[in-house]
């Protein structure tokens, strides 16, 4: 039967939802938070490593008060993008402690980042059909979860660069090294097509098809489509 991949929304209603899934998901000071990182101890503490976009300074004063979260740190890199690492003990945020939970059956995994906007948690898994059917099953009755797509997993899809054939990727390397992706342009598709050895018109497919899955990889937070 092989392998499965799912992506899925789920979201809680706001009267039900702790202070800790509001303060990502709700929040107006935050557009989209990203969960990129979760390390547990054994004692049940957890560090996350966030990326957030939008009022840096108003999510940590949020989080800061919000139950659970022992400590924050923001690193800001731009008037609207910043990383935050928090430390967090899972037992007192427990709706969030026992989505994670889900994660520990045998099966399948589940997969950074786990996406917060617009009022829902957006997260992804791998691993055998029946466990994932399982994890649903077990989701907590509080939140409402809403599998957006299903298919067969084919590796490392996640990764812009995995949905490159050789010769786009070959195109993407040459063009770069010649210059075509600078400012002001230093090359042209006739410059990569002598060094690819190809026609113009063949260059230039190599590259719209090699640009449009990195375009499509990166604008889906979640890689390119199951």
């Amino acid at each position: 039967m092989g392998m499965k991949r799912i992506r899925a929304r789920a979201t809680v209603d706001p009267a039900d939802a702790p202070a800790f899934f509001t303060l990502l998901a709700h929040s107006p000071a935050v557009a989209e938070a990203r969960v990129l990182e979760v390390n547990t101890t054994p004692e049940g503490v957890e560090t996350l490593l966030i990326a957030i976009d939008g009022d840096h300074t108003a999510f940590a004063a949020g989080a800061a008060d919000t139950p659970g979260v022992q400590s924050v740190d923001v690193t800001a890199v731009g008037d609207e993008r910043a990383y935050a690492t928090l430390v967090m003990r899972s037992p007192e945020t427990p709706l969030f402690d026992r989505i994670h939970e889900l994660g520990n059956d045998v099966g399948f995994v589940v997969r950074t980042p786990f996406v917060y906007r617009d009022g829902a948690m957006y997260g992804r898994a791998v691993g055998d059909p029946a466990a994932l059917q399982r994890a649903l099953g077990n989701v907590p009755e509080e939140i409402d979860v809403e599998v957006e797509a299903v298919g067969e997993f084919r590796g490392g899809t996640d990764a812009p660069e995995s949905a490159l054939s050789d010769r786009q990727r070959e195109a993407l390397e040459v063009a770069r090294e010649l210059g075509y992706y600078d400012r002001p342009r230093g090359a042209t598709h006739e410059d990569v097509a002598a060094e690819l050895g190809c026609g113009p018109a063949t260059a230039s497919d190599h590259l719209q098809k090699a640009e449009a899955k990195v375009v499509d990889a990166v604008l889906d937070e979640f890689g390119p489509e199951v």
